[in-house]
């Protein structure tokens, strides 16, 4: 039997969400094909050993059961394969996957580059502009002692306060903006500003979480995400589209209001609307040289049905709510089969 290392939480601000999609993998991966060994990572960085793999918890709750691991590498050079379920900064960023490679040892995902390049939302979009795929206008910035770098589309960086850059980004852009921290996950840090004033005060927020700030223009429309699995022989899912009585899709609209709802398939799309989405989300994976699994998300815009990229989530959520399994289950692969081959795949 393979020895499955499932390794989750970590020190990201997505600790929870990633708590709970390992415990939805933990009860589906087959006893039978598998030996599991959950390891924990808390928000210290401390590893440990879980013992409750078919525990039900609440959101948040805290993890007990466990033993600290004294020598993690060890501890992983025993597993055959790896399968992180890691959200955010040190899970899905490339860092722990550079760990496995050093390693040596197979893992479910993407890969070191492909990784850091799908949570780094502005370097993403430059992959993407290079791939030719429609996206919304941005700009971006960094934080910068007290003050912020204007980065032009050539890299020529200028030094600003916090109004001169939001006076430039306001004649660059058009309102409403949504101001994200490039490297973050499940909607962390993002807020919509309608002025200046707004872009002002999102921007000083963003910048708690990262130094580089993305800020894009808003798109009016539909809200729709397709699912792709593979190496090179890459299978996109049906698409599904995010519902939210919420201004967007923010965490607290994904994890915590009742009235968020997904459609799956997407109701009211003509075919070959999604057949191009399905088309763009694999070339968005192959584009930042993606490998096992990836959840891209677009916008369609309401007057022009035009579609826009958005972003691609490297390691997408796996808990029951979760849009990636969900998609691939209306697309006729089973919960336990796509871990199967996704565990596959890590072995190609």
């Amino acid at each position: 039997m393979q020895k499955i290392g499932v390794i989750f939480g970590g020190m990201s601000t997505e600790n929870e969400v990633s708590v709970q999609s390992a415990k939805s993998i933990l009860k589906n991966l087959d006893c039978k094909k598998y030996e599991i060994y959950p390891i924990y990572i808390d928000k210290e960085g401390n590893w440990f050993k879980y013992a409750e793999k078919n525990e039900e918890a609440k959101f948040g709750a805290e993890i007990k059961n466990q033993e600290k691991i004294t020598n993690i590498v060890e501890y992983l050079k025993d597993m055959d394969v790896i399968f992180p379920v890691l959200h955010g900064l040190y899970g899905e960023d490339g860092t722990i996957q550079g760990l496995f490679e050093l390693l040596k040892k197979p893992y479910v995902g993407c890969k070191v580059l492909s990784s850091s390049i799908g949570m780094d939302k502005v370097y993403t979009k430059i992959i993407f502009e290079k791939a030719g795929l429609n996206q919304a206008k941005y700009e971006y910035i960094r934080k910068y002692k007290n003050n912020y770098i204007y980065v032009d589309k050539t890299f020529n960086e200028e030094i600003m306060s916090l109004d001169e850059v939001s006076k430039k980004i306001s004649k660059k852009l058009e309102f409403p903006m949504f101001v994200k921290p490039s490297n973050s996950g499940s909607s962390v840090g993002i807020n919509k500003a309608k002025n200046e004033e707004e872009l002002k005060k999102h921007i000083e927020y963003a910048s708690q979480f990262d130094s580089k700030i993305l800020i894009e223009e808003g798109i009016n429309g539909r809200e729709v995400e397709c699912a792709v699995l593979g190496n090179e022989e890459v299978i996109a899912s049906c698409i599904g589209e995010i519902k939210t009585p919420d201004e967007f899709y923010s965490y607290d609209a994904k994890y915590k209001n009742q009235e968020s709802k997904t459609c799956i398939p997407a109701q009211n799309l003509e075919e070959n609307l999604s057949n191009q989405i399905r088309a763009q989300a694999i070339k968005a994976f192959k584009a930042i040289d993606g490998k096992g699994l990836s959840r891209v998300d677009f916008f369609i815009e309401n007057k022009t049905n035009k579609i826009y990229i958005n972003e691609i989530n490297t390691l997408p959520g796996f808990t029951s709510i979760s849009m990636y399994p969900k998609l691939f289950e209306a697309s006729g692969i089973s919960y336990k089969e796509l871990l199967d081959r996704l565990i596959e795949l890590a072995n190609d």
